[in-house]
């Protein structure tokens, strides 16, 4: 047995990368156990394995004291001094107490540790992994599914698909092969458990990445992202190099590029706009492919602005059910109000008034405060030092 363990805990360490030296910690503490379970004895028990023959022996320590209360825990002085005369009060004397039949129960109890420690060192590879793999993009096949989830095969191992990561307009079948996002990894007592999404919107980044090798080489970056997965998402760009157009970039010949990410995200329409550091121009590409007559801002809310449109573009710039509206609100990170121009002309009227009035204040309180120098000099200032400056 002990050629045969000493071999085990080799290729063990070789072939799955698990030490000697935990295993045999571990298998100490398995075989104390086991002893106790199955000789009912209760005191202190310590288990030795020696790493170079494979033998192994189990000791009982007890106590030395005066006066022995349980004589399993303690032993006398006189006893003590009868093993070695150097042994005093309080010293900790180990007893070998190793059954005959232990071997048996050691080999049992070595090879559960043996297999714990396996599936353990599985569950990490696999962890370590598909940690590797969070907030990316995989293939994988659909194997089943309950009322919960979905279960995607990735290769080592089943991930699961939530309903709410799941595109409304798709319906999965055992077999298909799809794309999904690794939303996160966790190491849960039952092993690595992996969540993976349709819906999520950097699932559509990594299919941009995938897709056009400009936005994976950074040259066109994708700034902020709107999605309603399955139906509808706006995608805003910017391009690093003046000389490429990211709109164009990502659209591609004859729009080449970006159906082949609508047709993996099973026909979700895709709106991709210029991202521009003006609020204005940025928000006005947003609601593509209304047109926009004019934006103006909430001096209160700096996050907040109307957006006046016209009047037969008003259903297609707040879209359907809100949609075109909605979206352009999360793509640009502003509350967005669209009116129509004919409600704003009272507006407009308004602001031509408030502005013709102040520019006739101004001009009042300049025609008012001009003064000539006798004017001046008759000045009489209520404050002596300050007239003494003048």
């Amino acid at each position: 047995m002990s050629k045969e363990m000493l071999n085990a805990l080799d290729a063990l360490e070789a072939e799955k990368g698990i030490s000697k030296e935990i295993v045999i910690e571990a298998l100490e503490a398995a075989l104390v156990s086991a002893y106790k379970r199955h000789y009912g004895q209760a005191q202190n028990v310590e288990v030795e394995f020696d790493g170079k023959k494979g033998n192994i022996h189990v000791y009982a320590v007890k106590e030395v004291t005066e006066e022995v209360m349980d004589s399993q825990l303690e032993v006398s002085l006189k006893d003590a001094m009868a093993v070695n005369k150097a042994y005093e009060l309080g010293d900790k004397i180990r007893f070998e107490v190793t059954p005959k039949d232990f071997g048996r129960i050691a080999a049992q109890t070595a090879k559960q540790v043996i297999l714990q420690r396996v599936r353990e060192a599985e569950r990490n590879i696999i962890y370590n992994e598909f940690s590797a793999y969070e907030n990316d993009i995989m293939q994988g096949i659909v194997e089943r599914q309950d009322r919960r989830y979905i279960y995607v095969n990735l290769g080592k191992i089943e991930a699961v698909l939530s309903k709410q990561d799941q595109m409304p307009n798709e319906f999965y079948q055992p077999h298909d092969r799809i794309k999904v996002y690794v939303s996160r990894v966790e190491n849960t007592s039952k092993g690595p458990q992996v969540f993976v999404s349709r819906s999520h919107p950097d699932l559509l980044k990594r299919l941009f990445e995938q897709e056009i090798p400009e936005v994976y080489d950074g040259i066109v970056e994708i700034v902020s992202i709107a999605r309603e997965a399955g139906d509808r998402s706006k995608v805003s760009v910017r391009s690093a190099d003046p000389n490429i157009d990211p709109v164009g970039t990502c659209v591609g010949p004859k729009g080449q590029r970006v159906q082949a990410i609508v047709n993996e995200l099973k026909g979700e329409n895709m709106d991709i706009v210029e991202w521009n550091e003006d609020p204005a121009i940025f928000i006005s590409n947003a609601l593509n492919p209304a047109q926009v007559v004019d934006v103006i801002f909430d001096p209160e809310n700096h996050k907040a602005c109307t957006v006046v449109v016209p009047d037969y573009q008003l259903s297609l710039a707040i879209g359907k059910r809100g949609q075109n509206a909605r979206l352009a609100a999360k793509l640009t990170g502003f509350k967005i109000d669209i009116k129509p121009e004919s409600e704003m002309e009272e507006f407009y009227a308004q602001q031509a008034e408030n502005e013709a009035a102040a520019e006739e204040t101004f001009e009042d309180v300049n025609t008012d405060t001009v003064l000539t120098s006798d004017e001046y000099e008759n000045i009489e200032f209520e404050d002596k030092s300050v007239e003494e400056e003048f």
